[in-house]
């Protein structure tokens, strides 16, 4: 399969804590590490590891962290054609602040990733793509925002699949203003939190039942250590997830249960199928260091393809 993937390209600078420090004061990091990162890099990342031809549009700067920002999606053979370089911004970095059993907070600097130039992409680049994946990211604002209205457009006028990956940033910035731009998107996914905010929910059923009325049929929500929901016009089914004992950064666990999630509803899977192996996807992630540490192969889904 073809996948057009729109995203953040960054750098991860990781300080693994033993909690997050209070206002004004200092602690020391039991661990630090720098890892290649972004929503766009590491969907792109993981559905190239799964086999898939991917093409990523995103932004980096002229300067040391996008060598280090585009390390792994060049290694499994990203297809880099519409990867922009921008001569004034740096390429974009998150800090994040990682606790035991790989919870994290996280402080972002946006760079170049905002001015993807939507004048550089023409609808003639979806010619062949087989669906695109989306990382709401490219819709808080500037003028990424444009591009990714375009790539919506012609992806809408030629009937694509779209999967539309939320983020708690995306969402905490722009709230249901990314509805408006969403509209017709195939599925959204999305975590728990990032439901709640984005409905002004008080419950999971509540946001559940809000999406729906604006039209939203199919929704996957992570919930966690209760595995995910998938929700279908024809109803809605919680999945129990894949326990790991070796979980160690949550980082990128989201993107890689995205990734496994398209993947399997191209690969011709029901969306309950499509479910449990992207939990087992999102479990795998958290098993190593940096959103893409663990890059999931098509064996690895095996696991969960003999469970349903």
């Amino acid at each position: 399969m073809r996948f057009f993937v729109l995203g953040d390209v960054s750098v991860d600078l990781l300080f693994f804590l033993e909690r997050i420090p209070e206002p004004g004061e200092e602690i020391p990091s039991r661990r630090a590490l720098m890892k290649p990162g972004g929503a766009g890099g590491t969907l792109a990342a993981q559905l190239a590891s799964l086999g898939h031809r991917v093409y990523l549009a995103g932004r980096v700067g002229r300067d040391p962290f996008a060598e280090l920002a585009l390390s792994r999606v060049r290694e499994v053979g990203v297809d880099l054609r519409h990867l922009q370089e921008d001569p004034e911004h740096t390429t974009s970095s998150v800090l994040i602040l990682v606790v035991p059993g790989g919870e994290r907070a996280m402080v972002s600097a946006e760079g170049a990733s905002r001015y993807l130039d939507p004048a550089l992409f023409k609808p003639r680049y979806l010619d062949g793509v087989d669906a695109v994946v989306l990382s709401a990211y490219a819709l808080v604002g500037g003028p990424s925002r444009s591009y990714a209205v375009e790539v919506l457009e012609a992806s809408r006028k030629r009937e694509l699949p779209i999967f539309a990956d939320l983020g708690t940033g995306a969402v905490r910035t722009a709230g249901a203003e990314l509805l408006k731009y969403l509209r017709g998107a195939t599925w959204l996914l999305m975590n728990q939190t990032e439901l709640l905010a984005l409905t002004k929910a008080a419950s999971l059923s509540e946001g559940v039942a809000r999406l729906r009325a604006e039209g939203f049929g199919n929704l996957a929500i992570k919930v966690g250590a209760m595995g995910s929901i998938v929700v279908t016009p024809e109803g809605e089914e919680l999945l129990e997830p894949f326990p790991m004992e070796d979980i160690v950064d949550s980082t990128g666990a989201g993107d890689a249960y995205t990734a496994a999630f398209a993947h399997a509803i191209l690969s011709g899977k029901r969306p309950l199928e499509a479910g449990r192996l992207a939990n087992l996807a999102g479990a795998l992630a958290a098993t190593a260091f940096g959103a893409q540490g663990r890059l999931l192969r098509l064996e690895d889904l095996e696991v969960a393809a003999r469970q349903v």
